[in-house]
């Protein structure tokens, strides 16, 4: 049973600019070309320049768009701009349908890693900026740690699960130089009772290895880290500035052997480049073998302005699949039904075969009152297979 995030005194931790550290296949397209025979490899470079922002006077602007707009610029490199992003709230109150929880975290706006597919480059558009600008425009949420002080304080949360890089991930690089994910956690160490995961492809993660012990002494954490295929090349072009899988892959053991709870997300899986059946028993079988408790795997879930960055990339890239994504996703986000459950079905195959479970834990179950939850030991994810 979850109990209600109590308060332990501790030092505040101020949001501050870090220094950075010196074929057999399941696939429905047979006809597709295998990356490594006619496609450049895409290295890691940076993006194009940043384009000026909204076109539209500030004074025209509401909401978040009129703050984006606002924002002063804290720094520019990489051919990335970085805001620091003033917000209300650190917390988000999600209604989707499409997973199990209602509460997240998102410390940035935007992900400098630049995944070619990311179905979040939406959230840009309601900042009146164009979706191509995702990697190029990072917002830093200001006072993120303050923020998350008082917004676990609030009863809505108690006996909810609290999910972090739903949207962008909270170890893209822009968090070795603000720490807005590092001045969450030390929030978090200082409560009971929380139900919290992590979501990354980042090994950065393992910087934050004392404060997630910490967390887990007094409350429930999982880590997710997504992985969708081992293929190292093929990473780089779909992902050009994230960590390569082996390395993600090397966080999640050295997470397992610091006793602490992680498996691995193989998502998305990219119809006709990632959905190979020798690529996914390679994948499942690496996440076995570093240590992972759990794998999970989904399918491309493409939205209209991912789908305007992601077709040009298979022109240039892989032009035998473009017809076929076309045909599957202009008009929905969602592949077809029929290659949805056949990926399921390959990955709970893979499960069985490698002896690795499915999910971390059982769907939590708010107490009846915060007041009957007090005091009570904190909840511990178990895997289900």
């Amino acid at each position: 049973m979850a109990t209600s995030p109590i308060l332990r005194s501790g030092p505040a931790t101020p949001l501050v600019r870090r220094p950075r550290p010196k074929q057999t296949s399941l696939t429905l397209f047979p006809t597709a070309a295998r990356h490594g025979a006619c496609e450049s490899t895409l290295g890691a470079s940076a993006p194009p320049p940043a384009e000026s922002r909204s076109t539209r006077p500030p004074a025209e602007l509401v909401g978040i768009a009129r703050l984006a707009a606002s924002s002063p610029c804290a720094d520019a490199k990489r051919g990335t701009e970085y805001y620091l992003l003033p917000v209300k709230s650190i917390l988000n109150h999600c209604d989707s349908d499409r997973v199990p929880f209602r509460w997240t975290m998102n410390p940035y706006r935007g992900c400098e890693f630049g995944c070619k597919y990311c179905y979040a480059r939406y959230t840009h558009e309601y900042m009146e900026l164009d979706g191509g600008e995702f990697e190029r425009k990072i917002y830093v949420k200001k006072d993120a740690g303050p923020l998350a002080e008082r917004d676990l304080g609030t009863e809505k949360i108690w006996g909810e699960h609290i999910a972090i890089g739903t949207a962008t991930d909270p170890y893209q690089p822009a968090e070795r130089e603000f720490g807005a994910t590092r001045a969450i956690l030390e929030k978090m160490a200082l409560r009971e009772g929380l139900s919290l995961s992590i979501t990354t492809k980042s090994n950065q993660v393992l910087r934050d290895i004392d404060v997630l012990k910490r967390i887990t002494e007094r409350s429930s954490i999982i880590i997710n880290m997504s992985v969708g295929t081992i293929r190292t090349r093929l990473a780089r072009m779909l992902e050009p500035r994230a960590p390569r899988p082996d390395l993600r892959l090397d966080a999640v053991k050295k997470l397992r052997e610091a006793g602490i709870s992680v498996g691995v997300n193989a998502m998305p899986i990219l119809p006709g480049l990632t959905d190979r059946d020798e690529d996914l028993d390679r994948l499942v079988c690496a996440a076995r073998d570093s240590g992972a408790e759990w794998i999970a795997g989904g399918v491309l879930f493409l939205m209209p302005s991912s789908l305007k960055q992601f077709l040009p990339f298979l022109e240039r890239k892989f032009p035998r699949l473009v017809h076929q994504y076309r045909d599957w996703y202009a008009r929905h986000a969602y592949a077809p039904e029929d290659y949805r459950k056949k990926i399921r079905a390959r990955f709970e195959e893979l499960r069985r075969k490698y002896g690795i479970g499915s999910r971390p834990w059982a769907p939590i179950v708010a107490p009846p009152s915060p007041q009957l939850a007090l005091g009570l030991e904190p909840p511990r994810p178990a895997p289900i297979e």
